[in-house]
């Protein structure tokens, strides 16, 4: 019998990744993901309706997701549904819905542009700050 676990999401990025560092080195990079169902309801007004989706991204992926995404992206995602289970501070137990991130692709890149433009204005000033009346030789 074949079994399958993926989920795809094409939504907007609630907030910037979190990025932590597991006990073993590993870097974990964390995101909510906003997706919304606009319908009519039996009024016939216009309605609309968002889900949150906790969005975990590990290793390289969670490197791309971390210099990439950014609040406000609007982004596919590709992965697979997981539950997690753990206890608080209090003793109390929790539960979890994440979607393991394997793939994704920026949907909307104007704001991911400016803020990327934004991280990277002082990388162009040091650029622009050579000295630029020597001749190259070619």
């Amino acid at each position: 019998m074949a079994y399958m676990n993926k989920v795809m999401l094409i939504g907007n990025v609630g907030r910037d990744p979190e990025v932590r560092i597991t006990t073993t080195g590993t870097k974990k990079v964390s995101f909510s993901l906003a997706t919304s169902q606009k319908y009519k309801d039996a009024a016939g007004e216009y309605k609309e309706k968002t889900q949150w989706h906790n969005i975990v991204c590990w290793g390289k992926l969670g490197d791309l997701i971390e210099k990439m995404v950014f609040k406000g992206s609007s982004l596919f995602i590709e992965g697979e549904l997981s539950h997690r289970k753990w206890e608080d501070k209090n003793g109390i137990q929790k539960t979890i819905t994440e979607i393991n991130g394997n793939n994704f692709q920026i949907l909307g890149a104007k704001q991911n542009e400016q803020k990327r433009d934004q991280n990277q204005s002082s990388s162009q000033d040091d650029y622009n700050s050579v000295d630029e009346d020597n001749d190259l030789p070619f």
